[in-house]
């Protein structure tokens, strides 16, 4: 009987138990259901939320790009020696696309068929090992397969109207003014569009084996086409490196390039040659953590693909090394400066603009002691970031030398037309406008004596 009792409460107890377990079973499923079930309606909300704020973002974007002052893009309207024109009454760039997407600025020859990239979702950071900044760049178009068409979106087609007539003239008081203004430089320098090219633009097979960096290339309408060793070779007509336009939009008054790579010494020496460039400018170290350069010339002499470099003498100066060369190439020759700038430290903008200030006047002075030669070369690593700020500060120096105001918004948009990404972070937009500062200063000191 006990053992029969023992029995019977064993099989109530695994009744009781399996009713139990089935119950707890039940409200796990449930609770885990109705978990789920709340996690995907917050997802699709979060989803929804920045949804709106992108497609809000993109139509301030695309249609009003900051009340800057602008002037017209019409070139008839400038005057030959003038990058400004403080008579012309000021207008706001506010576009409106029409539904058909038909918008046609009147753009000048030599960047109307350029499509600007503005394509600057932040997909994530791409750390270059270049100027002195990590950039956020548009990568999600590089591996579509679908044949690259050069039609400009309307959003290209603003920013491209925005650099080619953005403008902010400032007097000398006025700029004294804005560089004590550290944020109003930095959200007029955010607006400013980046105009990097997108790969497909560049139509020369394997054209990525001669790129320092694969993001960073020359805009296809100023680039720089080396004279082919074969005319089938599409590739060794290409550098990375673009002409640039001058004060008053000189035509090929500077090239801006890379740092020459391992590949791409003699495609360098021979641009140098062909262009007949009297003076290269080097902002940059061999090696900053990576490298950033090649040592491409000689200790005394050196043969280059069909240029011979012969270094006839160097002097040390406080913040940069000047050669003097002789380029050779059959019984031709030509003299050529190169200054080599050390002292911009890595992934910053130099303490003081003096040297920098410095250095330009010096190249200045050999520019118009070599008048009728060719561009003058600058370089980096990259070939936007500091020889973009070198040559912002020479055009500037120049316009308030000449016209007693700049205008350095104007100027670097003039510079991202021929070439993306020139000068690259809102620091080196400040110490444009601090070296400009300075050079004002010396002109007053100058003119007070």
């Amino acid at each position: 009987t006990n053992q029969k009792n023992v029995l019977q409460g064993q099989h109530e107890a695994d009744k009781i138990w399996s009713k139990e377990g089935f119950y707890a079973v039940v409200i796990f499923l449930s609770i885990f259901v109705i978990i789920v079930t709340c996690l995907m309606i917050l997802y699709r909300l979060k989803e929804k939320f920045q949804l709106s704020l992108r497609q809000d973002k993109e139509k301030n974007q695309e249609i009003h790009l900051s009340p800057i002052v602008l002037q017209p893009a019409h070139s008839e309207d400038k005057t030959a020696n003038s990058m400004v024109q403080p008579e012309q009454a000021p207008k706001v760039l506010s576009v409106v696309v029409d539904p058909q997407g038909r918008y046609t600025p009147e753009i000048k020859a030599t960047t109307s068929v350029c499509p600007s990239p503005f394509k600057m979702k932040p997909i994530g950071l791409q750390e270059r090992r270049g100027s002195n900044v990590s950039l956020t760049l548009d990568m999600s178009s590089l591996g579509n397969v679908e044949p690259f068409v050069a039609i400009p979106t309307p959003r290209e087609k603003v920013a491209m109207e925005y650099l080619q007539s953005a403008s902010r003239i400032l007097t000398r008081s006025q700029l004294r003014d804005v560089v004590a203004s550290s944020h109003l430089l930095q959200s007029e320098f955010m607006e400013i569009p980046m105009n990097f090219v997108d790969p497909k633009e560049i139509d020369i097979p394997r054209h990525g084996t001669k790129n320092r960096y694969k993001t960073i290339l020359p805009n296809p309408l100023s680039r720089v086409c080396l004279r082919p060793k074969n005319v089938t070779d599409s590739l060794s007509t290409y550098i990375n490196a673009n002409y640039i336009r001058g004060y008053s939009g000189k035509e090929k008054a500077f090239i801006a390039t890379q740092g020459p790579m391992i590949n791409t010494v003699n495609d360098f020496w021979q641009m140098v040659w062909q262009e007949d460039s009297p003076v290269i400018v080097m902002i940059t170290k061999l090696k900053e953590k990576n490298e950033k350069c090649v040592l491409y010339w000689p200790e005394k002499r050196g043969i280059y693909g069909k240029v011979e470099v012969l270094v006839i003498s160097v002097n040390e100066c406080d913040n940069y090394t000047v050669r003097n060369l002789v380029l050779k190439q059959g019984s031709h020759t030509q003299r050529v400066k190169h200054y080599w700038y050390t002292s911009w430290p890595d992934h910053k903008t130099p303490d003081s603009a003096q040297p920098l200030l410095q250095l330009m006047l010096d190249v200045e002075e050999d520019r118009l002691a070599s008048a009728g030669r060719g561009p003058v070369v600058v370089h980096c690593s990259a070939g936007i970031g500091r020889t973009g700020c070198f040559i912002a500060t020479s055009i500037g120096c120049r316009q308030l030398r000449e016209e007693g105001v700049v205008d350095a918004l104007s100027i670097v948009c003039q510079l991202r037309v021929d070439r993306g990404g020139m000068v690259q972070t809102s620091q080196q937009y400040e110490f444009v406008h601090h070296a400009l500062c300075l050079y004002e200063s010396r002109l007053s000191a100058e003119t007070v004596q």
